[in-house]
């Protein structure tokens, strides 16, 4: 565990930032009688309006910011996925794509560029983004490629009128909300936070009917003690992020493991933690609007959620075999041809990176979820892990 002794030093300006956070998560903590559940500690921190880690105007992405994306590392994440959007819109018909959470619009950026290369290029890129901030960067990233810019509008929330396509999700579930959980002999707890001195701290209460239900629902033997997360709001985003979609599919890739692997005994703590100039930390208290919080997904939650909503599992697969499926070799070598010496040794440290065990190639997975769409896909050709979810 990092100590904030060992961070970067905060500016005035970020640290007057961070108190103002501090200070509305303890109004939010006082009005709530003292007790908070953590997915509303977790969403304010994050999400709350010209305050939360998404809301304000910090880096977050990139060398400057606090982690970077798959889109970020390396230009052939977009290249191969382009290839698999490519394969779904001509299954559906043609049609939009819809991306959640644009990040800071690279993702847009590549798989319009790759998707021009393709000819497949889709009636409308449409990103659903929340947060103005990162909008601005969204557009300003999309403007400097005028050829393509015309295509993309941004929407505040899903597309109301029935639609066809592809919708994405790059590391989105991640950053949802999570419930904090400990397992008891009967029934189990409910770990929420309190304000403690100048800070904040973790106090347990009984769960309520829906925790205590949710955490029975996961189907899995819990030792007495075991410390977790649960993600409550995962199907209703489902649900809306694919209820006007008539025709085609969500793809979403992300950090998380099958439910039999998420909950194992050995991994008694969870997954929550937080991120700060690209290191990992353990205190999610330290630095309230100025780190990145997160947890890794339940992919069998994603499943189940995904049949709740009426969709199919079309596959799943490690982000290695995802990319590997998609011909990220032949891309790799297809750039290096035509790449200088420092271009090569970025694109090749970026592929490692994407591929490795001990990077993301396994850490992150990539599931597809279609409603409409026969046949299989070729993401998922090389390895498909449905099985385990």
């Amino acid at each position: 565990m990092l100590n904030p002794g060992q961070l970067p030093s905060l500016s005035p300006a970020e640290a007057a930032h961070s108190a103002r956070v501090a200070e509305h998560l303890r109004s939010l903590i006082a009005a709530a009688g003292g007790w908070l559940p953590f997915s509303r500690f977790m969403e304010a921190a994050l999400y709350a309006p010209g305050l939360g880690y998404y809301m304000a105007g910090q880096a977050r992405f990139g060398a400057g910011g606090d982690f970077v994306t798959a889109p970020e590392v390396s230009p052939l994440f977009a290249r191969c996925l382009a290839k698999q959007v490519a394969e779904l819109l001509a299954r559906a018909g043609g049609g939009d794509i819809v991306e959640y959470g644009g990040g800071s619009g690279a993702l847009a950026a590549g798989l319009l560029q790759a998707l021009a290369g393709l000819d497949a290029m889709p009636r409308r890129y449409r990103i659903v983004e929340i947060s103005a901030p990162l909008r601005a960067e969204q557009q300003a990233r999309i403007a400097a490629l005028p050829e393509l810019a015309g295509r993309v509008d941004w929407l505040d929330g899903p597309p109301a009128a029935s639609w066809r396509g592809v919708a994405l999700a790059n590391e989105i579930v991640d950053a949802m909300p999570v419930e904090r959980f400990r397992a008891a002999a009967v029934g189990c707890e409910a770990i929420g936070v309190v304000a403690a001195g100048g800070g904040f701290g973790w106090q347990p209460r009984p769960a309520d009917a829906a925790l205590t239900d949710a955490v029975a629902g996961l189907g899995v033997s819990l030792p007495d003690g075991y410390l977790s997360e649960w993600r409550p709001m995962l199907p209703a985003w489902i649900r809306a992020a694919t209820g006007s979609l008539q025709c085609g599919a969500l793809v979403l890739a992300d950090y998380g493991l099958p439910r039999s692997q998420y909950y194992h005994p050995s991994r008694d703590g969870g997954s929550l933690c937080a991120f700060y100039r690209h290191r990992r930390v353990d205190d999610v208290f330290a630095r309230p609007g100025l780190q990145d919080l997160t947890a890794w997904v339940d992919f069998t939650a994603v499943a189940e959620a995904a049949s709740a909503a009426g969709l199919e599992v079309a596959g799943f697969a490690t982000q290695a075999h995802f990319l590997a499926a998609l011909g990220i070799d032949r891309e790799l070598a297809a750039a290096l041809e035509c790449a200088n010496t420092r271009e090569a040794l970025a694109l090749s440290q970026g592929a490692s990176m994407l591929l490795l065990p001990g990077e993301m190639g396994e850490r992150f997975k990539v599931i597809a979820l279609t409603r409409g769409i026969e046949g299989t896909l070729s993401g998922f050709a090389f390895r498909d892990l449905s099985a385990s979810l």
